[in-house]
């Protein structure tokens, strides 16, 4: 298939720059294979079964966009320069991140943010660079907390800054596993008291981690999309995890992702014979004609044009379903993107008529 099939025009006045308020009170298009519906979040404690299974990733966001200076002494004397840094992902020593401008820092050099965080460039390759910091461990994740601020997606930063209030609104109501430079931004739609109501309606709740890294945003840059090489993060489904999936399916309910995040884990994990324990880097590329072999359902955002989550949604419902979904959005005024409006795409139906 090629990229132009999932484009589309999209007015700006409809991207999301703050969330809904309360996170439940957000819009959500509920879509069958032959009907659309126009709800709430909150509804869905009237749409999902008892029995049904929601599949959350517990990933929580770090503040991985830092502001450092740089300092270098030469013949003119003491220079220091304005360093941007976005940490992408942790590896055994350090991090990489993006780094701008990358071409004034030299190896070797250390970029000072805070005075009590500090990183010495270890390397720079392929447009990133690998940062090991002076602190390890709680007190790296202490220092970082205080310096740091949320990675928004680049199409809010661009339309305004990272501010105190994005520290929640960024975040999940059950996130614990620390590690993501992005949000599951489906999840973020949830509140407690949601969460209890669709408890007492007889709903399940099972918790995957995958680290959303920045790559999610990166652009799709191939004519032919299957020739795009997929970005890769980490991720892992827990024998518990796996046993109750397993168990939902065998006893006749669904299972729902929350986020294409929690898809894309699930469906790495998944086999014939049922989703396995599974850990490691995932980078599947889920695109019209793949099998789901895990996933009933997906409630998941609204995406931007030409990206691979426009690939993975047209898998979930068709490519000219999802064509259909989205001229409705933009109809109707649904609010697009991270803090936007919600979609339950049900590829079987809609089991409550």
């Amino acid at each position: 298939m090629k990229l132009s099939d999932f484009d589309f025009d999209l007015p700006e006045d409809l991207i999301a720059t703050r969330p809904a308020r309360p996170r439940t009170a957000a819009r959500l298009l509920v879509a069958t294979p032959d009907r659309l519906d126009d709800r709430r979040v909150s509804d869905l404690v009237d749409l999902l079964q008892p029995g049904d299974r929601l599949v959350l990733n517990d990933t929580k966001v770090i503040p991985a966009r830092l502001t450092g200076t740089r300092s270098r002494t030469g013949e003119a004397g003491e220079t220091t320069a304005r360093i941007e840094v976005t940490l992408l992902a942790p590896q055994a020593i350090g991090w990489t991140a993006l780094v701008k401008p990358l071409k004034k820092v030299r190896d070797g050099e250390v970029i000072v943010f805070s005075d009590t965080l500090r990183a010495r460039v270890l390397g720079r390759a392929d447009g990133q660079a690998h940062l090991e910091f002076d602190l390890t461990g709680s007190d790296f994740d202490k220092a970082l907390d205080q310096a740091g601020q949320m990675p928004l997606p680049p199409y809010i930063a661009a339309l305004r800054p990272a501010d105190e209030a994005d520290r929640t609104d960024y975040q999940t109501a059950w996130a614990r596993t620390s590690g993501a430079v992005a949000a599951p931004t489906a999840s973020l739609h949830f509140d407690e008291a949601l969460l209890q109501a669709l408890r007492d309606k007889g709903v399940q709740f099972t918790y995957v981690t995958l680290h959303v890294g920045a790559g999610t945003f990166l652009p799709v840059k191939v004519d032919d999309i299957a020739q795009h090489k997929m970005h890769a993060e980490w991720g892992e489904v827990t024998a518990e995890a796996a046993g109750q999936i397993n168990a939902t399916r065998a006893a006749g309910g669904r299972i729902i992702p929350v986020g294409t995040t929690a898809l894309r884990l699930i469906e790495t994990a998944a086999t014939d014979d049922g989703v396995q324990p599974w850990t490691g880097d995932t980078d599947i590329f889920i695109t019209p004609g793949f099998r789901l072999r895990a996933s009933d359902a997906l409630m998941t955002n609204f995406h931007l044009p030409k990206s691979t989550l426009m690939m993975l949604v047209s898998a979930v419902m068709g490519v000219d379903r999802v064509r259909d979904i989205y001229a409705h959005a933009i109809e109707e005024r649904y609010r697009f993107f991270s803090y936007g409006d919600s979609s339950l795409l049900l590829p079987g139906g809609d089991p409550s008529g």
